[in-house]
C-alpha cells in the first residue's frame, strides 16, 4: 500500500497535468505493481496529515529489532483543494498499485496557457514541490524537489545525507521532457559521477492538437491567456485501440568507466479496446544477457492476472513468477452484474433491478504470488472503520520446518 506521502506525490501529478505512464522508467509498471509488491516486515504504525491545501505531514514508527521511525513533510505550490485525505474517505484504488490502464495520448498545453498577467506583468509561477523525510535514530535524511518548468517539461533532484555513504551522501539530477509522441530524460547521479538518457517513442498516429481551455478567473482583474478561446473538443473518427511503445536507457559511470544499456517494447490496450484490457511487455539487457517477458489482463473489474518470465542467455537459467490480484466489496449485490462481461464481448446490456443502488465501495483486495522455486507471497491490504491496514506473509514451500520467512502488520491514518 502506498503512503500517504506517495498518495499526494500523485497527486500533484495529476493536478499539473503531468503523464507518468509515457516513461520508460513505467515500461513495465504493471507487472511490477503485480508481482513486486513488498510484504510488510514486523510491526509499523503510520499517523499522517493534510493541514491544508498546500502541506502535508506524516509520522512513522516501526518495530524491526528495535524501534525506528520517520518525520516527513511535504510543500506544494499548487494548491491539491478537493483531494481526500482522510483515511475512511480515500478511495483504496489509489493507495493499491495494481493494472495501469493506459489512456490515449494527449498533446502538452501550450506555453502562452500557463501565462497570468496582472496590471500588465506576468504573476504566474511554476508548480513546484518539496519534500522531505528524516530517518531516525539513523539520523538519514533525504529531500526531494520537483518543478514544473513548462507543459512538456519537469525537473527532479532528490538528495540522501548518510555518513555511512561516500562523502556522506548522493545527490541525482532528473530532468524529462514529454512531448506525448515521445518523452526523453537526461540523469546525473553524483554516485560515480553516473550520466545517463533514456527516451521512449510512441508508434501510431500523433495526437490530435488541443485547444485552449475556457476558464473564468475569480479575480476580474486578472485574465490569463487561455480565456480567449472558448471549449473545443476534438475526436477523431476512429479512435486507436492500443498502444505500442519502444525505448530503451544507456548509462555510463564516469569514475568507475562502467556502463548499462536496456531496451524495451510494450503493448497496452486504450479504453476504446472492447476486449479485456491487457498489457505486454518485452525487456532486453543486452550486456548481462537478460530477458523478461510480461502479460498482464484486467480479467474482471475485480481480478487482475500477470505473468512474467525471466531467461539469462548466457547462463540458460529461466524464471517464472505468477500473481493475481482479487477485490473485495464491502456488501454484495444481490445478483450478478455480468455487463460488464457481456460488454467486452459484444452483446447488449440486461437490465438489473435496482443499479442505482449496488454498494461499489471496495473494502479491500488480497495479492499473491508464487514463483517456480517455490516461494510464496500473501497480502491482504484493506480499511478497518477509519484506519488502513496492510497485512502480508512470504513463504518458502521448499523450506521445510522454516518455511515462514516473514510476517508483517502495517496500519494507517490519515486526517
Amino acid at each position: 500500500m502506498l503512503g500517504f506521502m506517495d498518495y499526494v506525490q500523485n497527486a500533484f501529478y495529476q493536478a499539473t497535468g503531468w503523464n507518468r505512464d509515457n516513461s520508460y522508467g513505467t515500461l513495465t509498471a504493471t507487472s511490477r505493481n503485480l508481482l513486486d509488491f513488498e510484504t510488510p516486515s514486523g510491526l509499523r504504525f503510520h499517523v499522517s496529515s493534510f493541514s491544508s491545501p498546500n502541506f502535508a505531514s506524516s509520522y512513522t514508527l516501526g518495530s524491526i529489532g528495535l524501534v525506528d521511525g520517520t518525520l516527513s513533510y511535504l510543500y506544494s505550490s499548487r494548491a491539491l483543494a478537493g483531494l481526500a485525505s482522510k483515511s475512511n474517505a480515500i478511495d483504496l484504488r489509489f493507495l493499491v498499485p495494481g493494472y495501469r490502464q493506459l489512456q490515449n495520448l494527449k498533446q502538452p498545453d501550450e506555453p502562452s496557457w500557463w501565462e497570468i498577467w496582472h496590471q500588465g506583468k506576468r504573476i504566474d509561477r511554476r508548480a513546484a514541490l518539496l519534500y522531505g523525510r528524516l530517518f531516525l535514530p539513523r539520523s538519514t535524511l533525504e529531500g526531494l524537489y520537483m518543478r514544473r518548468i513548462n507543459p512538456s517539461t519537469q525537473f527532479k533532484i532528490s538528495c540522501v545525507s548518510d555518513s555511512r555513504l561516500p562523502n556522506g551522501g548522493t545527490i541525482l539530477a532528473h530532468i524529462q521532457y514529454d512531448a506525448a509522441k515521445h518523452c526523453t530524460e537526461y540523469i546525473f547521479s553524483t554516485d560515480s559521477a553516473l550520466l545517463g538518457v533514456r527516451g521512449l517513442y510512441n508508434f501510431g498516429p500523433s495526437p490530435p492538437s488541443r485547444l485552449a481551455t475556457f476558464e473564468t478567473s475569480t479575480d476580474p482583474i486578472i485574465s490569463t491567456a487561455n480565456e480567449v478561446a472558448a471549449l473545443a473538443k476534438t475526436q477523431s473518427a476512429s479512435q486507436p485501440h492500443g498502444l505500442f511503445s519502444a525505448g530503451g536507457e544507456i548509462y555510463y559511470g564516469l569514475l568507475n568507466k562502467s556502463g548499462g544499456l536496456s531496451m524495451g517494447l510494450r503493448f497496452a490496450t486504450l479504453p476504446s479496446h472492447t476486449g479485456f484490457p491487457y498489457t505486454m511487455t518485452l525487456t532486453l539487457n543486452p550486456l548481462m544477457g537478460n530477458l523478461s517477458t510480461t502479460y498482464s489482463v484486467l480479467a474482471s473489474p475485480k481480478l487482475t492476472l500477470s505473468s512474467r518470465f525471466d531467461f539469462n542467455v548466457y547462463s540458460y537459467e529461466s524464471e517464472l513468477q505468477v500473481g493475481t490480484e482479487l477485490w473485495r466489496r464491502r456488501t454484495q449485490p444481490a445478483f450478478d452484474d455480468l455487463n460488464w462481461a457481456r460488454l467486452k464481448m459484444g452483446k447488449g446490456i440486461v437490465p438489473t433491478p435496482n443499479d442505482a443502488g449496488v454498494d461499489e465501495d471496495l473494502s479491500g483486495c488480497v495479492k499473491a504470488r508464487v514463483d517456480q522455486r517455490g516461494g510464496l507471497a500473501l497480502m491482504w491490504e484493506g480499511r478497518a472503520k477509519e484506519l488502513l491496514y496492510s497485512c502480508g506473509m512470504t513463504v518458502d514451500l521448499k523450506g521445510g520446518e522454516n518455511m515462514f520467512r516473514g510476517v508483517g502488520v502495517e496500519v494507517q491514518y490519515s486526517s
